[in-house]
């Protein structure tokens, strides 16, 4: 969920065992069949890591899937973690910012959730996860927001254990992904992220148009050359066109404030240099993902475009490709070019991924 967690608590990722349950059916007997990635095979897209103590198994993402979908794990047992990262919206929030289980009110919108553990191949810095970079893994992102005081509210992962323990499913389900009907944070934060390793979008017609499967409008032609080169400046930071990715996985101050609010990624390296940074979001989904930027600022992405032309402001630790622009008075992209870039971001869109039956329960 949002980047707003404070990882100290979550440094509790230890083992909360409570008594096992009586024995359940052989449904529920343990199962580690291995989970069948589909990854596309465009533009060099490869594997990823996975951790050796969490190997991906269809009964875990299976459970992981229903903890994602199930508010059991708020504090009121009224917000789940798709609470905030709609499917439909390619697992982000409709909302510039997400509303807690309580009605508290964040200062960043929902990420989406997408293409997630290819962070850890291209990120190799302990800060990788959420707007600020305040999870080093996918496991411990999955788990922070349920202790986050803004947003599922719990005061102790005891509680969230003992739920889960005294459900009439979850005890089998968690056997059946783990070989134990013994219930831990560190099982139920495995159990997600597994979910969330297999949430892979890659169907765009930009990937079509890569696989021979559609010719590209000559706007997107266009938008794409100004996307790759210094005409439009975006490949800096979100990869140039050898990458499917449209991200670097870093983080930049990309010159939306002179002054920061929200201090980004220095919140968590206490670095004067990490001012005002932020993780670099994909691309990719575009038109399900709005409103755009951390704090939801604009609403639409021809405001974005705009935002990068003319409008970028000057800070301390503003990234070098954006401040180069000032003297210029920004790129000065004509209108149609403004369109043509649009275009191209345009056809990033994945509609097969935010419609996927498989994704939800």
């Amino acid at each position: 969920m949002r980047g707003r967690i404070a990882f100290g608590l979550v440094g509790l990722l230890v083992f909360f065992s409570c008594k096992k349950d009586p024995v359940v059916g052989d449904a529920y007997a343990y199962d580690p069949t291995p989970y069948q990635f589909e990854i596309p095979t465009n533009l060099g897209w490869s594997s990823f890591p996975v951790p050796i103590d969490n190997p991906t198994t269809v009964a875990g993402v299976a459970l992981g899937k229903k903890l994602f979908f199930d508010p059991i794990l708020s504090a009121n047992n009224t917000q789940s973690c798709a609470s905030c990262h709609a499917n439909t919206s390619s697992f982000s929030d409709p909302n510039r910012f997400s509303i807690g289980a309580f009605g508290q009110v964040g200062n960043r919108q929902g990420m989406p959730l997408f293409n997630l553990a290819w962070t850890d191949k291209y990120n190799l810095t302990p800060h990788k996860y959420f707007w600020d970079g305040g999870a080093n893994d996918l496991e411990r992102q999955a788990i922070g927001p349920i202790m986050n005081p803004i947003e599922m509210s719990n005061k102790n992962l005891f509680d969230v254990v003992a739920r889960l323990q005294n459900h009439p499913e979850y005890p089998g389900l968690f056997r059946k992904a783990f070989g134990s009907d013994s219930i831990s944070s560190v099982k139920l934060a495995k159990a997600i992220a597994q979910y969330e390793r297999t949430l892979i979008s890659g169907n765009s017609n930009y990937d079509k148009a890569e696989r021979r499967q559609r010719l590209r409008t000559q706007s997107e032609i266009n938008g794409m050359i100004i996307f790759s080169t210094e005409k439009g400046d975006c490949f800096h930071c979100h990869g140039n066109l050898s990458s499917p990715f449209f991200t670097d996985f870093a983080f930049h101050n990309n010159g939306l404030d002179e002054v920061q609010a929200d201090s980004g990624l220095y919140r968590i390296t206490g670095k004067s240099e990490d001012i005002g940074k932020f993780k670099t979001p994909s691309l990719r989904n575009l038109s399900f993902t709005a409103p755009y930027m951390h704090d939801g600022r604009f609403k639409t992405l021809m405001e974005v475009i705009e935002f990068y032309n003319s409008g970028t402001k000057n800070s301390p630790t503003v990234d070098p490709m954006i401040s180069k622009t000032f003297d210029h008075g920004g790129l000065n992209l004509t209108p149609q070019e403004k369109i043509d870039l649009l275009n191209f971001l345009l056809s990033l869109n994945d509609s097969s991924f935010v419609s996927n039956p498989l994704l939800i329960p």
